[in-house]
């Protein structure tokens, strides 16, 4: 994605009635997933630098390969529904931790909560992080961070945050199959998780369940960054972006999607579009391809 904040194009009439069409036919899980994912204080303890380092980290070269495909998008193009095509790539096994984050901003001051200027983030820019080292939350998801922040600290290890449609196309996969979209239990199992209350603690990364592909946590425990999330309802034609916005309205949203059964997908799109590169959420993290 190229841009700043000025490229974040935000139709806000748009979002609602794409958000409300989720949110009349499944209420309670919009009502959920709304809802913080973690609280401000869950990191509640102070650790010393050694405690910190003797902590069990993550390899940041822990990542999983994931065979290239295709899949059908949730909204129609101009030229109706159509499968698009995903190249082979690797991916983060796990969220990116707190401990993780922590060493980045160590590492790289200018994005240290007391550092980071005002076009990067908003003021709630890792307001969860305690002043001295991370604490029993070490290994939990970090949050409150922005898409400029996550995307620095992907290509400080010479990676990328992942595409939506790639991330998409991993979010398809059930335990056992490598896309479970279409089978109820597994559709029924993610809006249970959607419709979790927030919990006071966000779990250990390596805690979260693991997909087809070996991937974990890609449900149920935060939302994540993509790294061309501005264009989550935009195909790319100007004249065919137009007609999409109109058939998205409300009620049409149904009838505009490739599967009006997918709820979830409804939530994901629906807080893409309505997010900027500068918002930070403490329900919203990120992992790196």
């Amino acid at each position: 994605m190229t841009g700043g904040p000025d490229s974040v194009n935000i139709r806000r009439p748009f979002f609602a009635c794409l958000l409300c069409f989720a949110m009349v036919t499944h209420w309670e899980v919009a009502e959920a997933a709304a809802q913080d994912a973690t609280d401000p204080g869950a990191i509640d303890r102070v650790a010393t630098g050694q405690e910190a380092n003797d902590r069990e980290t993550i390899d940041q070269e822990d990542m999983i390969t994931i065979r290239g495909g295709s899949y059908t998008p949730l909204f129609r193009g101009s030229a109706g529904f159509q499968l698009l095509s995903v190249k082979s790539f690797l991916l983060d096994r796990y969220a990116v931790s707190n401990y993780q984050y922590n060493v980045f901003t160590r590492r790289n001051p200018k994005w240290n909560k007391n550092n980071i200027k005002a076009v990067f983030s908003d003021s709630n820019y890792l307001k969860h992080f305690p002043s001295a080292a991370i604490g029993e939350s070490a290994q939990s998801p970090v949050t409150n961070v922005s898409w400029f922040s996550a995307r620095a600290y992907c290509k400080s290890l010479d990676k990328r945050l992942p595409s939506l449609d790639e991330w998409e196309f991993v979010a398809r996969a059930s335990d056992t199959e490598f896309d479970g979209s279409k089978n109820p239990q597994y559709r029924r199992k993610i809006l249970e998780w959607y419709s979790r209350p927030a919990s006071e603690k966000l779990p250990n990364v390596r805690d979260t369940e693991a997909n087809y592909w070996g991937v974990h946590g890609m449900h149920g425990v935060v939302w994540e960054l993509v790294n061309d999330f501005n264009t989550a309802l935009v195909t790319g034609e100007s004249r065919g972006d137009s007609q999409l916005e109109q058939q998205l309205f409300c009620g049409a949203g149904a009838v505009s999607s490739a599967d009006p059964g997918d709820y979830a997908a409804f939530m994901r799109y629906a807080l893409r579009s309505s997010y900027q590169a500068t918002y930070t959420m403490e329900s919203l993290g990120f992992r790196c391809a």
